[in-house]
């Protein structure tokens, strides 16, 4: 499968109503929870480090339906919108923002490590490419377990500079994984401007030349990733074999909350925004009679509802008690090891 073979569409009537307003209520419920954790980070609430989603909510939302229940989804450290549309409820990653035992990782990692076994949501990862190769692990093991899964690994373009990127396609490559990895191309790697680390900035180029299909597609048009992550996850699926999905997008905040964002061009920021993926879809809608002023209202009210919710529920939360410090720390095995050896101990002396 070529680049030129993945296609899509930005005809709204080509799709069911009720399905592009799915994808308005998506990219709002992520928009309005980063919103308000930039808001709760600047109240102290929040800790740490922080990663907004804004102006990228197009990936998240076009890929994820596409994936099945069964199928597993890595990410980065950007990753509260994954983990929300992959299923992680609201209310337990805002928990996790602060640091609260009912977060889905029970408060120990913060907005970088968010985690749900339950939804196969395997992170969260705060180093660069560290997920590419847990991803290659994951698919392998469906491979050899005969489990028809698809493994969707999320990752920036700075990562595509790292060896692990380049091990994971050779792997993937050479034992025809089911790995759907797919680049969320926002053009600078924390601070730095792609053509400034990279002598190749068609990135497919790289994936291609370890024998891997690839596509790359307008991030910023929910429905145009949607179709490509449609394709190439049907390929991953069919054909039991790697595909790379680069996705043009543009965050609109700094890289994170610590990032004063000298290294890019307010003007440049700017255009940016007029091609952001909300306004831009719902007009689109609206001009199809597909929705109107009141749909987006009420579509609105719904995700500032669940945000106001969330954010009480972490509120409400509990801080892990001391005693319980060592949950998970040190297998059980390990404490029951321990256990037996100062019985014997005890024993012996007596």
């Amino acid at each position: 499968m070529s680049t030129a073979s993945v296609e899509f569409t930005t005809d709204v009537s080509r799709y069911e109503r009720e399905f592009c307003l799915g994808r308005v209520r998506d990219m709002l419920r992520i928009r309005r929870m980063e919103e308000r954790c930039a808001q709760l980070y600047g109240e102290g609430k929040i800790r740490g480090f922080l990663h907004l989603y804004v102006g990228e909510e197009a990936v998240a939302a076009g890929v994820l339906p596409t994936l099945r229940a069964d199928d597993n989804v890595v990410a980065t450290y950007r990753e509260h919108a994954h983990a929300l549309l992959r299923g992680v409820s609201m209310n337990a990653i805002m928990a996790e923002m602060y640091g609260k035992q009912e977060g889905c990782s029970r408060g120990r990692g913060g907005s970088m490590h968010l985690f749900d076994a339950a939804s196969r949501f395997f992170g969260g990862n705060a180093i660069v490419g560290g997920g590419l190769p847990m991803s290659v692990g994951l698919a392998l093991a469906a491979k050899m377990l005969g489990e028809p899964r698809v493994t969707a690994c999320f990752f920036g373009e700075g990562a595509v500079a790292e060896g692990a990127f380049h091990e994971a396609m050779n792997l993937a490559a050479l034992w025809r994984l089911p790995v759907l990895f797919i680049c969320e191309n926002n053009l600078y790697a924390m601070g730095t401007a792609l053509a400034r680390s990279e002598s190749q900035i068609d990135l497919t180029k790289k994936a291609e030349s370890y024998g891997v299909a690839t596509g790359h597609i307008n991030g910023m048009n929910v429905l145009a990733v949607h179709d490509a992550a449609q394709q190439a996850v049907a390929f991953v699926r069919e054909r039991q074999q790697p595909f790379f999905l680069e996705l043009h997008t543009y965050r609109f905040r700094a890289h994170s909350m610590f990032d004063p964002d000298l290294y890019r061009d307010k003007q440049e920021v700017e255009r940016w925004k007029r091609h952001g993926p909300i306004h831009t879809f719902t007009e689109k809608l609206k001009a199809a009679r597909m929705m109107d002023e009141a749909d987006f209202e009420r579509l609105d009210a719904g995700a500032t509802q669940e945000v106001d919710a969330a954010v009480a529920f972490a509120e409400a939360g509990t801080w892990e008690p001391v005693s319980e410090l060592a949950r998970d720390v040190t297998a059980a095995f390990v404490d029951e090891l321990r256990a037996a050896a100062d019985s014997a101990g005890s024993a012996k002396a007596a």
